[in-house]
């Protein structure tokens, strides 16, 4: 959750009221700690702090720091502990050990899978799913991670020990250790319980002369050694050799093969819905860095994304946003918002577009291009080539409130959503159900007094007792409300109210008498106007220019010079496959004549 930066939104003094609020919630969340120690922990006058941030995805996060360090987060109502606290409490959470060449990845914001369990000779802790957890690193009892066990021990054991085990929440060297003081985790001793290896660790500390078990270094000069992992303390104690990498000399013999398992497993550790996240942000990332200039926008997401983001995606891979946490594009976006990198608004109906990018945001400056990927904005015409694909428009009815009592029988009420075949079949059942079909001729339909006020118009009510099939099923449909279901290529559907508007041709005459072709309403096909008018332009060799729908407020029009008709059909028809229902005005081409 905290492998990436993290935005503050506030920072606030606990008071008295609220602290001892905040006491109550950590004994309820955690029955373990004493009442000292929850004073210690909440202390009454020391420094106490609330800070609300938003994580990368935009997730709202409430963090509580004391003495400057985060202790406490909490997450729709729930308390999680954090590494700095654990430190202090390292027995607070049933713990479970990894191999020290694993925390790479989890601070990487990978899961820990199984595989990369360590099964110590006394065995597992009990848990059940959902339990909060702490991760150790062999040969160390301090925690560097906070995680929720996705199975039980025994559904653990039962699966031998394959798969996802904990989702991790929180990690050493994440950007929420960050926030504190950056201090390295103590070197604990792990706890002896079978008696042949507690009097062995009694010889040991013989020998080295009752070194104490617990040591934690405020040096920075000092290097610590995890296990098998090796620290080396600078600035804070918390940057690693080079960028915070961790280095893996020298796995232990008798761990050798279980830790080439584990790091071909922590390769693959996270999960395809996390793997389809960081494909996104990849290729977000390097759209915006290489594709996206100033003079682009305003952009529709929708071209954004099949234009732009989908040329990003390396090779044998491919964009799928359910396949993603996110589910929907909109949402992607909104998060990329919130972290300030763009903004978004709804210039047409329905139908949203980019308006603003800072590509001075440190996200975008810190990218680094691909290998095998140009990083230089070369791919203009690499964009045009982008195989559009028609969305798929589907014709729905809301349920009005005049047509409740015909459709409350099927167990549907006011707005409920249907296609035109849902309602044929609930009209078909109401009126067999009611025995409404005239037995004397069964094209006809008798009308009750619920079709009649469902139905009939007050002049006819009087007039007419039946109705054929086809006028009863016309007749519902015109009383409903109409809506469309727009699926763009690789998005979810979108519900709109009101039946789609076709894409609008028209011809205007201007001075001296040179016609002009205008086309309207390109954006709710997903076809960017701009770029229509740039592939007709080079087509036809006529100045094609984007200007404000007359009357409307941030809409645009395609206007070329010329009647343009005979090409636009080519390319909406043909080359786009768009239903000529959905065009308007093909009709006014001018009519081909017999060359001189």
């Amino acid at each position: 959750m905290f492998s990436r930066a993290f935005r503050v939104r506030s920072n606030t003094a606990i008071k008295g009221s609220d602290r001892r609020k905040l006491r109550t919630d950590v004994a309820a969340a955690f029955p373990n700690l004493s009442a000292e120690q929850l004073a210690e922990l909440i202390p009454n006058k020391e420094e106490l702090n609330v800070t609300k941030i938003y994580c990368h995805k935009g997730e709202a996060v409430t963090v509580y720091m004391n003495n400057r360090n985060p202790i406490l987060f909490e997450i729709e109502k729930a308390l999680y502990p954090t590494v700095y606290m654990l430190w202090i409490y390292p027995d607070l959470l049933p713990a479970f050990s990894t191999w020290p060449p694993v925390l790479q990845k989890l601070a990487g914001g990978a899961d820990l899978m199984l595989p990369g369990v360590v099964v110590p000779s006394s065995g597992f802790p009990q848990v059940e799913q959902g339990t909060l957890c702490a991760v150790t690193l062999l040969g160390n009892r301090a925690p560097v991670a906070v995680a929720v066990a996705t199975m039980s021990t025994a559904e653990m054991l039962a699966a031998g020990m394959k798969g996802k085990g904990f989702a991790v929440v929180h990690t050493y060297l994440d950007h929420l250790w960050e926030y504190g003081d950056k201090s390295c985790p103590p070197t604990l001793a792990p706890l002896v319980t079978d008696p042949a290896e507690k009097e062995s660790a009694e010889d040991e500390e013989e020998v080295e002369g009752n070194e104490p078990a617990i040591s934690i270094s405020t040096d920075p000069s000092q290097h610590l050694d995890l296990g098998d992992l090796s620290l080396k303390e600078q600035d804070s104690c918390g940057v690693l050799k080079g960028k915070e990498e961790l280095s893996e000399h020298r796995a232990a013999d008798t761990a050798e093969d279980a830790n080439t398992e584990v790091q071909q497993e922590a390769e693959d550790s996270r999960t395809p819905q996390e793997q389809m996240d960081a494909l996104f942000n990849q290729c977000f990332f390097h759209a915006l860095k290489c594709k996206v200039k100033k003079s682009d926008l305003p952009l529709l997401t929708s071209t954004f994304l099949r234009s732009h983001m989908f040329s990003c995606c390396p090779a044998g891979q491919q964009l799928d946003i359910k396949k993603s946490s996110y589910k929907k594009f909109s949402k992607f976006l909104q998060c990329m918002q919130h972290q300030k990198i763009l903004q978004v608004k709804e210039l047409n109906k329905g139908v949203e577009s980019i308006v603003e990018v800072d590509w001075k945001h440190p996200d975008v400056k810190a990218f680094a291009v691909p290998e095998g990927f140009s990083s230089a904005q070369d791919s203009r015409s690499e964009e045009r080539e982008q195989v559009y694909h028609a969305p798929e428009i589907i014709p729905l009815y809301g349920v009005s409130a005049k047509m409740i009592p015909l459709f409350q029988e099927s167990g549907h009420k006011k707005g409920s959503i249907l296609s035109s075949s849902e309602v044929r079949n609930i009209i078909i059942n109401y009126v067999k159900t009611n025995e409404l079909v005239d037995e004397t001729n069964k094209n006809f339909v008798k009308v009750n007094a619920i079709l009649c006020d469902c139905l009939l118009d007050k002049s006819e009510q009087d007039e007419i007792s039946h109705l054929k099939w086809d006028d009863l099923l016309s007749r519902c449909l015109e009383r409903l409300q109409p809506l469309h279901q727009v699926t763009f290529f690789g998005q979810e559907p979108v519900v709109r109210k009101g039946t789609i508007e076709p894409i609008d041709i028209t011809i205007a005459q201007r001075s001296s008498n040179k016609k002009v072709t205008i086309i309207k309403n390109l954006e709710l096909y997903g076809l960017d106007p701009q770029c229509v008018a740039n592939i007709l332009q080079q087509k036809v060799q006529a100045s094609a220019t984007i200007t404000p729908v007359p009357g409307t407020k941030d809409r645009v029009q395609v206007q070329i010079q010329g009647n343009q008709i005979h090409h636009l059909a080519k390319m909406l028809l043909e080359e786009y496959q768009l239903p000529r229902k959905y065009i308007q005005g093909l009709e006014k081409a001018p009519k081909l004549g017999r060359k001189k």
